[in-house]
This record gives C-alpha cells, structure tokens and sequence, in this order.
C-alpha cells in the first residue's frame, strides 16, 4: 500500500471557494463561529461548526449535532456549491501569511502507515474529542478537516509542486486573517507516478497538527466495510485527507500558558521561589524568548525574564524542550499542576494570539501569572516522533492555518 495515493476531491464550485473557506473548527469558540457565518450561507463552517444553525446553547457533541452537518453538507453538494472532480489526482497548496509562504501537497495518506508509525505521532489523543471526529466523519461519510503532515525536504518533490505553483491558480483567496490560500490540480500521470514513488522512498512523515482527525480516520477504516474507492482497488477510508508540506517550509509559534493562581502562595514567595530555580530580572518591555531555557513571566503588572541554568537541561528528546523544562521545574513543583491535559487551572494560548493578550487576561485579574515560551522546532517534534515518544500538550502552534472546505475526502 503506498503511503500517498491521488483521489477525486469535493471541492468548491468555480468561484465558490471565497464563500466556502473556512478556519479549522477548532481555532473559535462557538459564538465566534456564530458571528462568522453571518451572511455567509455556504461557510464551510456550517458544515464543520453546525451547532451555529441550532439553538444557542445546544451541545456540541449531541446527535442532532452531527445530523445537521450531514444535512448542510447534502445540501452543498445538492446545490452544486460542493462538486467532486471526476479524475483522482493530487492538489498543490500553497499558503501565504505575510513574507512567509509554505507550498504542499494536498493528498490521500495511507492508514495502514499511520498505524504502523510510518506516519509518525508527537502528541496524546483526548478520547472525547476523538470520538467527535470519529462521529463527524460517519455522520458525513467524508474527512472534510485536513491532516497537516510534514516530511522531510525532497529536491524532486520540493521542485515539482513549486514548478506547479507558478502556474496559474485555480483557488486564489484572501481569507478574513489575511492568509492566502492557492490551489492548483495536479493530475498527469507522469506527475503523479513520480509524487507516490518519492514519498515511498521516505522512511517516515510526521503529524505536525491533526492526531485527532487521523487517529479518528484510524478507528473510521477499522470500521468501515471494503468498499473498493478511487484509491487503486483499497477502500477510500484505507487513506485519511491531509496536506503534506516539506519541513524547511512550516512555521511554529510559541505555544504560552496562563495559570488562574498561585496555588496559594502571596506574590512575594512565589517570587521566592521561582528565584530559587531560575535567574529572575525584571524587565521593562513584553519578554519574548531568545531561546532554550528562557522564558517571560507576566506577574502583578511587571514583565520578567527567566534563565534556567543550561546544566539543568537534560540531553533527552522531549525533557529538553522549553515547555517541559518550565513544566518539571516550574509549573509542577512551584503552581502544584501535575496534568496539564486535565487541569482546569492551566490555559493555552497560541503564539499568534500575541504577548498583549497574555498580559490582558493578567491584568483583567481572570488570571494570575503568564508565561511567554520559544517556539518548539521543527526538528524537535521530528526527533520526538521518531524517538516514539508525546510531546507535553499544547507544546506547537502552527501558523498559518489550513482551510476547511477547500478540498474534501469522501468515503
């Protein structure tokens, strides 16, 4: 079984897309999916986030939930605004957000490779949010939220998507954040035949964001009778939707927490204490990290930069990264949170959202203390991955975002 095959996209109707896209369906909260479907009929999130077209305050996992997708989703198809290209082939996806640009493949991935760790994994699953995606993919028989995958820089395959990128798009839209999202067919043979060989050469390609939506697309295939698809004679649920980009393309932000006390200590001796396991120096401006081992603290209106001591930097795939060292010497033993997964005194927030919202959410006294981080590398979540082990939760964000809706994988 190869690791990638083509297959016959559902995508918009010409002229369509700008009216479709949408952000991932997890980025917002509810009421802000609310507010982005107004006026806007054919939102992909009205597939993706259909509790917006029930009653305000209807749980998002209930079953009526799941069924309004699958009748949204009918409806876009049966309007024509959804339409299925009749010949398999591959997408190239190019996404633009600021001087950053990262070109990729949009493809078919191979379950039986996810299984085997061929397409390797750096993060746990939550059962609940699994089940979601497990639920939407049957309510809709279709994976409709790409796998973002990355794999290592290939000249072959880097050249040809970019020789593909500097022909004229098919998809040319500007979405509400600013990012811009191409799209461009790939179906000759010659280029196709070349695209599966090259990624069979490759050992292993990653999970940068999605472990849900492929773990989900995992139990779906267990699941789903072998119904041959358009996938070379395997079922269409033998392979999972995602988006290929090389790894000296993709960007990480930091990844930052937001702790709601001080696990009852005053100011003063949680000062103390941090003291005691970091260099502390008050600064004057918003403190984002220049690398390992540094990290910002946003306390009582003031701005701090912490400075571990690089000897107490282990030389370990996951214990060395940033997050993990402020987890076992901070956040632990000082803020006594052992889980982060499960510890509703803890929150995220993603690098894009910027240091001024950590200091707000500071100052609006909802929480006590923040921590601005380094970004996690690239190589880091690789060796990670290949070391077989999880990274803490929340340990990457990636941006720019994929869209929903703008290529759909049916089953």
């Amino acid at each position: 079984m190869p690791l990638i095959r083509p297959f016959s996209g559902l995508r918009p109707a010409a002229g369509k897309a700008a009216e479709v896209a949408a952000p991932p369906y997890d980025v917002m909260t509810t009421t802000e999916a609310r507010e982005m479907v107004e006026g806007r009929p054919w939102s992909f999130l009205h597939v993706s986030r259909p509790e917006v077209d029930l009653p305000e305050g209807t749980d998002p996992y209930a079953t009526a939930v799941y069924a309004k997708a699958a009748e949204n989703f009918t409806r876009m198809r049966q309007e024509a605004v959804l339409v299925q290209d009749q010949q398999p082939g591959f997408y190239v996806y190019r996404l633009t957000m600021g001087n950053h640009v990262q070109t990729g493949i949009v493809a078919a991935a191979s379950v039986a490779a996810y299984d085997e760790n061929r397409i390797r994994k750096h993060e746990l699953t939550r059962p609940k949010k699994e089940d979601d995606r497990v639920r939407q993919i049957e309510a809709l028989k279709a994976q409709t939220g790409p796998v973002f995958l990355v794999y290592p820089s290939e000249p072959e395959v880097d050249g040809l998507l970019e020789r593909t990128a500097k022909q004229s798009p098919e998809v040319d839209i500007v979405a509400a954040d600013g990012v811009r999202h191409e799209l461009w067919t790939l179906s000759d043979p010659a280029s196709i035949d070349s695209l599966v060989s090259a990624f069979d050469t490759m050992p292993a390609i990653y999970v940068a964001d999605g472990h849900h939506r492929s773990a989900a697309a995992s139990r779906v295939a267990v699941a789903s009778p072998s119904v041959p698809g358009d996938t070379g004679g395997e079922a269409a649920s033998d392979y999972f939707l995602s988006v290929i980009f090389p790894d000296n393309q993709v960007q990480i932000l930091d990844y930052n927490r937001l702790i709601r006390d001080l696990n009852g200590l005053s100011r003063e001796a949680f000062l103390a204490a941090v003291g005691e396991r970091f260099q502390v120096d008050p600064e004057n401006d918003q403190v984002k990290p220049g690398g390992a081992g540094e990290f910002g603290m946003y306390l009582g209106g003031q701005w701090y930069r912490l400075r571990l001591d690089k000897n107490k930097i282990p030389n370990d795939a996951v214990n060395s990264l940033d997050i993990s060292l402020l987890s076992h010497e901070l956040i632990d033993p000082v803020l006594g949170i052992v889980d982060q997964r499960t510890d509703e005194r803890i929150d995220f927030l993603g690098g894009i959202r910027g240091l001024k919202e950590l200091q707000r959410r500071v100052d609006t006294g909802e929480m006590a203390v923040a921590f601005s981080l380094f970004p996690t590398s690239v190589e880091a979540l690789m060796a990670v991955a290949d070391a077989g082990q999880v990274m803490p939760p929340k340990s990457t964000w990636f941006e720019p975002k994929l869209a929903d809706g703008l290529v759909s994988h049916l089953l």
